[in-house]
């Protein structure tokens, strides 16, 4: 098979020696703009590489993203890391291997077509001609990517879509493994931000001397109302911020609204409108249904809190982060410094794992910012439980209005959506200004803006995941991205799709049940998507799910939930079973996914049932706190998650295919929250439309 155009990243990033490059020691060198965030994504890429240059996984080496020396891939994100950079990858490696292939043959006078690669070795009817090592030579591959390069069959593959171990595990399991919490460089100082109590406080005054005057401090700095310090040793710099932060006066106001009543305060804001339609309505409507769902606030709840260190040498930064895209952050950086990008270097360091816009750019700018009051020391900044909690950007609040023209027989002619939601995307790197946190605090600020959404080309925000995959004869939805939100909203894992998959399912299993109909039967019935029905009647055979047109009602209960992530990407179905007693318990999940072809199936795996027990967590326990003034999340007690005992087992089948690789990181969610809910419903026979399902929402409910 052979590539008529070059993939995306590559067309972007055309040198192929900025993504690989062939030592003579025996190994390949190989540069991705994705970054690792526990996903497993740098070994998947390794097994892509091995593949097509005809290597052992262990002659890889995955390096880590650098501004300047590795493609620059944007953003990791969107379950789209296999899709673009494993599709560069392969087709560069493909072409390198043809200009090895082409050296060795002219170096052998014999015909290129008639050599093959076995662990770098260079054969010739089994007998060892040359290898990379022997021709490893820069100037082969300082040459741009070209179309049309023969690539591997799928058929003939040996390395990739077989399982492979993970080579960081037992280094992280056994903590030996080197994140960036534990970087430690030369004459590395201590640095600490004395955050404002409330997201509009304004800082009045402090007392500088004192704090200076401690032991190990190094220096104080403030602008407006960034304030922060730097210190010899950790505890140093600990000390002196709690004693600075005493110091402070503010005056605060309260703009944050009412945590009770989100949905009429989402549908009071000003907002923009993106609608899209298909089809119209069909004849013969009997009735209409409709319903109403609900998503708080979510934060990103990461367990290891954000961490960066920078270098300032005058006139040069050197940063260190766990951020997912070092090429915006790097951008982002320029801007608030008045520096040109050229002057700022961005190297990525894993850090806590985490799927979205979470504190980890922030806490780059808070390092950078110290860091220039110290020119020549490196600065480590970690952030405390409460900033992570607190001052990171959150998972938007959404407001879902569904409706539904059905016929006689219950099958739906129409249907419509009505949405309200923050942006989700204010990742750094996009606009005319900065979107880093302490940028917004300084005493000339730069403007706070509101969060936006993708295109809908490019997957979309709140809109992701509205419009249905069923074949109904019509659907209009209309997305309001409303503005004017006092809180940060961004990127969280899957973003729209969560909600909007959990209202969408729910409501097909309320349209089925209102039909008198199974909800599996239902589905099948209005769904021409073969891989969706695949899924679906695979999920159905894993859980031995039995038809039923009613909920059981006996405290115990199965739920489906179905989707297609942004309707692009990964097909996934998920059967629920809880109990419900004084909580509710998901005892087992069942998963079905289509991925395509699964590049390493242990992988894939692990992030289906990653996304399931992130999606368990957020539906029923996890919704940002606070009043009209603060945030109140400040650690785990006010804002819990999924623990170990908690976790329900998971099952995942992983469909049979061939087609290009689809991601997996965010396929699960939506469907997981759908399929609790359904469940929950069918155990105790009552509707639960808001999340997160803890008790006081079923008391609620069963009120009503």
């Amino acid at each position: 098979m052979s590539a008529d155009a070059l993939p995306a990243s590559l067309q972007a990033n055309p040198r192929l020696s900025s993504w690989l490059r062939i030592a003579s020691d025996g190994h390949v060198a190989v540069s991705s703009g994705k970054v690792e965030l526990g996903q497993g994504i740098l070994g998947a890429l390794s097994q892509i590489v091995a593949e097509e240059l005809g290597l052992r996984i262990g002659q890889v080496r995955m390096t880590g993203a650098v501004t300047g020396a590795s493609p620059d891939e944007a953003v990791t994100s969107g379950s789209l890391s296999v899709q673009h950079s494993g599709a560069a990858l392969r087709h560069v490696c493909a072409q390198a291997r043809a200009l090895y292939l082409a050296r060795a043959a002219a170096d052998h006078a014999v015909d290129a077509a008639d050599l093959q690669v076995a662990a770098g070795e260079i054969l010739l009817g089994g007998r060892r001609l040359s290898s990379y090592w022997d021709l490893a030579d820069p100037a082969l591959l300082d040459v741009d990517a070209v179309p049309g390069i023969p690539l591997r069959r799928v058929g003939d593959y040996t390395v990739v879509g077989f399982p492979q171990a993970r080579g960081d595990i037992a280094d992280k399991v056994f903590g030996e493994f080197v994140f960036i919490h534990d970087l430690v460089l030369p004459r590395m100082a201590h640095g600490r931000i004395v955050r404002p109590p409330s997201p509009d406080a304004v800082l009045d005054s402090c007392d500088e001397d004192a704090v200076r005057a401690l032991d190990g401090v190094i220096a104080v700095l403030r602008d407006g109302s960034q304030l922060g310090v730097v210190a010899e040793s950790e505890a140093s710099a600990e000390r002196a911020a709690a004693k600075l932060g005493k110091s402070c006066a503010w005056t605060e106001r309260g703009s944050l609204p009412d945590a009770a009543g989100l949905r009429p305060w989402l549908q009071s804001l000003p907002s923009t409108v993106l609608e899209f339609r298909r089809g119209t309505p069909a004849p013969g409507t009997v009735r209409t249904l409709r319903a109403s769902y609900d998503k708080p606030f979510i934060r990103h709840a990461a367990i290891g809190p954000s961490c960066a260190l920078a270098l300032f040498g005058g006139e040069a930064f050197e940063v260190w982060t766990h951020s997912q895209g070092v090429y915006n952050l790097r951008r982002d950086l320029g801007l608030a410094f008045g520096l040109a990008t050229e002057r700022i270097r961005v190297r990525h360091v894993q850090g806590a794992g985490c799927y979205g816009h979470n504190g980890a750019d922030d806490v780059a700018y808070d390092a950078a910012w110290l860091a220039r009051g110290c020119p020549g020391r490196p600065v480590r900044v970690q952030w405390s439980r409460a900033d992570e909690l607190c001052w990171s950007p959150v998972g938007p609040a959404m407001a879902i209005d569904l409706e539904a023209d059905v016929d006689g027989a219950g099958r739906v002619l129409a249907w419509r959506h009505r949405s309200w939601s923050p942006g989700h995307g204010l990742r750094p790197g996009r606009g005319a200004t900065p979107t880093l946190l302490g940028s917004w605090y300084l005493a000339e600020p730069f403007e706070r803006v509101d969060a936006v959404d993708a295109p809908r080309a490019a997957g979309g925000g709140g809109d992701r995941n509205a419009d249905p995959l069923y074949a109904f004869a019509s659907y209009d939805v209309a997305c309001r991205r409303v503005v004017g939100v006092p809180m940060r909203t961004s990127a969280l894992r899957a973003l729209g799709a969560f909600a909007n998959v959990f209202a969408i399912e729910s409501f097909m299993d309320e349209l089925a049940l209102a039909a008198g109909e199974d909800p599996l039967a239902y589905r099948l019935a209005q769904l021409d998507d073969p891989r969706g029905r695949a899924v679906l009647e695979a999920v159905a055979v894993a859980s031995g799910w039995e038809p039923r047109a009613g909920p059981a009602g006996e405290g115990t209960g199965r739920g489906l939930g179905f989707a297609r992530y942004k309707n692009t990407g990964a097909w996934c179905a998920v059967v629920a079973e809880v109990r419900v007693d004084e909580r509710v318990r998901v005892l087992r999940l069942h998963i079905a996914v289509d991925v395509g072809l699964a590049v390493n199936p242990d992988g894939v795996r692990q992030q289906i049932e990653g996304g399931a027990l992130q999606a368990t967590s957020w539906t029923l326990l996890e919704a940002a706190h606070f009043d009209r003034t603060r945030m109140l999340d400040t650690g785990w007690e006010a804002y819990p998650i999924l623990r170990f005992p908690d976790v329900p087992r998971i099952g995942v089948v992983l469909m049979p295919g061939s087609a290009p690789s689809l991601g997996a990181g965010e396929a699960s969610l939506g469907p997981t929250a759908a399929a609790i809910a359904n469940a929950v419903h069918d155990a105790l026979g009552v509707r639960v439309r808001a999340l997160p399902l803890g008790p006081e929402r079923i008391v609620q409910a069963m009120d009503a």
